[in-house]
Parts: C-alpha cells; sequence; structure tokens
C-alpha cells in the first residue's frame, strides 16, 4: 500500500506514504535534496522498471561507510548480466530488507524492499535522501481497520543514497508483452514468497502484478478475434512488435483468471497478516471476476468470519457449499458461523438479563 504526498520546498522535496513491512505499517516521510540537472539530458534522468540501481542504506548518526571497502561491481553496472547481479535475502524480522553500511545493487520493480524502492524511483545518480520510519498501530475497530501514529520516540532515521543505475523504463513505455511477463513474474515470486513464509514479501508481489496489470485491461484480445483490414495494414507496417505483443499480450480470458487468481492469493496473505477488512475487499473482487472461484469464496467467509460479519461469513460458505457440495471447508464454516452466533446470542441475553433483574 502507498498512498503519496508531496510537497516541495526551496528545491527540497518532501514526500510521505504508508509502507506495508514484516513489522507492520510504516509511515514513511522522505525528504530529498535535488542535486544539480543531469548534463546529459538525453539520457534517463531517474531510474525505471528494471533499472539496476547501486544503493546504498544507513542509519542516520552513523558513521559513513568507506567506499574503497564497501562492496561494488567490477564492471559497470549498465553492463552487468542478470547472473552477475548478487542475489539478496529477505528477512522477516525487518522492514529493512536490505543490508546496511555497504553499496547493493537493486533491480527495480522487484519488490525487495517496498521503502528503498520508493526512495530510488525519484532519485538522480548521486543524490541522497533522509527517510523518517515511524510505526503506525494497526487495530480493528467494529469490523474495520484503523490507523494510529506511534510515539515519535519509535522513529527511525536512514539515509538512502542512489549512486548510479543502468537504463529502464517507465511503465507506460512497456510494450503489452513486457508488462504481462512483469505481472507473471510478481505472481510466481509472490508464491515463492508466500512459500518461504514470507507473508509480507508475497502481499507485495501481489501487489505490484495485480496494479500493472490493471494498466493491460485495454490491450487485452479476445480468443480467436480476428483483425480488421485497417489493423491487418498497421500490423504489416510494424510486423515485429506488433507480433510480439500479439504472442506475448494477454486474452480475456487470462487477464481475468489472472486477475481473480492474485486477488485471491492477496487475501490469503492479508488473512495471515490478520487484516480483516482487506482481505475481505481482495476475497469479494475475486468472486466477481471469476464467480466460480472455490478458494475465493471460502477466503471471504473466513474474512467476514474474523472481521464478526457472520451474516455475510455464512452467505459466503453457503455459496461455496452450492459450488462444491461436500465441499469439508464449506461444513467446518458453517458450523463455526454458527457456534459464533450461538455465543453472541448468549451473551446478549444475559446482557438483557442484567438490565431487566
Amino acid at each position: 500500500m502507498k498512498t503519496s504526498q508531496a510537497v516541495e520546498t526551496e528545491g527540497d522535496k518532501i514526500t510521505s506514504w504508508v509502507s506495508v513491512c514484516p513489522r507492520g505499517l510504516w509511515e514513511v516521510c522522505q525528504r530529498r535534496k535535488r542535486g544539480a540537472e543531469p548534463t546529459d539530458p538525453s539520457g534517463d534522468v531517474y531510474p525505471g522498471i528494471g533499472s539496476l540501481c547501486q544503493v546504498r542504506v544507513q542509519r542516520q548518526g552513523e558513521p559513513t561507510a568507506d567506499p574503497e571497502l564497501s562492496l561494488k561491481p567490477d564492471l559497470p553496472i549498465a553492463v552487468l548480466s542478470d547472473a552477475q547481479v548478487p542475489s539478496l535475502q529477505r528477512s522477516q524480522g525487518t522492514m529493512l530488507q536490505v543490508p546496511l553500511g555497504d553499496w547493493i545493487i537493486l533491480r527495480l520493480g522487484e519488490g525487495q524492499c517496498d521503502i528503498t524502492e520508493g526512495c530510488v524511483e525519484g532519485m538522480r545518480a548521486g543524490e541522497k535522501c533522509e527517510v523518517m520510519l515511524t510505526p503506525l498501530a494497526d487495530r480493528l475497530r467494529g469490523g474495520e481497520e484503523e490507523q494510529k501514529r506511534a510515539s515519535p520516540d519509535q522513529s527511525l532515521c536512514i539515509t538512502v543514497e542512489l549512486q548510479s543505475f543502468s537504463p529502464g523504463h517507465e511503465s507506460w513505455q512497456l510494450s503489452a508483452g513486457e508488462k504481462w511477463g512483469w505481472v507473471m513474474s510478481h505472481k510466481q515470486r509472490g508464491g515463492d514468497r508466500f512459500r518461504a513464509g514470507d507473508m509480507w514479501g508475497a502481499a507485495d508481489s501481489y501487489s505490484r502484478a495485480i496494479k500493472l496489470l490493471i494498466t493491460l485491461k485495454l490491450h487485452t484480445r479476445g480468443e480467436g478475434e480476428e483483425m480488421t483490414p485497417i489493423e491487418e495494414e498497421e500490423e504489416e507496417e510494424d510486423e515485429e512488435t506488433e507480433k510480439k505483443d500479439s504472442l506475448e499480450a494477454p486474452t480475456d480470458r487470462q487477464y481475468r483468471s489472472t486477475k481473480a487468481s492474485l486477488y485471491s492469493n492477496l487475501s490469503l496473505c492479508q488473512l495471515k497478516l490478520g487484516q480483516w477488512s482487506r482481505a475481505r475487499g481482495c476475497a469479494s473482487r475475486s468472486t466477481l471476476l471469476e464467480p466460480q472461484g472455490l478458494k475465493a469464496w471460502y477466503r471471504l467467509g473466513q474474512a467476514n468470519l474474523e472481521a464478526g460479519e457472520l451474516e455475510e461469513a455464512d452467505r459466503a460458505f453457503r455459496k461455496l457449499q452450492e459450488l462444491q457440495p461436500d465441499s469439508p471447508s464449506a461444513l467446518r464454516g458453517l458450523r463455526e458461523v454458527g457456534r459464533r452466533e450461538r455465543e453472541t446470542n448468549s451473551r446478549l441475553g444475559q446482557r438483557l438479563c442484567k438490565m431487566f433483574s
């Protein structure tokens, strides 16, 4: 989740957003000092999707590491191959998913660290930015999630520095086929992280896939759809590019099925993280896209059950039972709804007895 607010003040740019990470929700306030204008305006000013970025993250107040002792690639970053980029392991115990103090290489868009990537996206080579991280207390009230800022002494201040980066792309510069490739890459990475127990990382990957997939809505092609004469003429003018898009862009059916699967998977991650309201919303979207999706109906029932929406939970489990009459999950869900309803009625009866006794 990233809701940004930006303010320009005397060459500085202050941006804030909320980051979802292994230790919960954190408010990120970033202050970036604008450096000199690039001498070569024809090159990329900012990193884009797929850019390899040489980055250093440090806690403020700690001594700066010796650049000569920090790890740096032997070759210029622009010519590194995938095999030459060192892999970074995500840690499930910290919101900063990168080693501190050393130069590291991130591929922008892969979601190694939401906070670091969010800073790097708008930075120029050679720039630094100061970041203050403040935890948000996430709690439930009446079935809805609320966020409350923690005390200032729990804040963490870091500095992010971008030394150099390789060329990348803005999302609008990617072809439909390239976007689809990134969507499927995020989906696979989300599954890998989920199986490794990294629920925060999996949720981030699925969210990235959904955001990119939405931009493909107008570029899908129907199954067996024929082109008009005008489209055939345009095809001949740029045959290689169009052929690539037509082969790699998703069909309407693939688009809806993948979107439904991503929302369902994201809902499962949110259930594991105790985010009932968000899980309800994602599971509901999945059922709208794919009404026959058994997993989405079950997750919708679970989310409503945990949020205290027993009537909605009952409806979801009954729909699952309708789609799969012998479903043990539906039976267990309905039994749990009945048990909680009896508990609720019992507590209500006790209160009424006390009122009129």
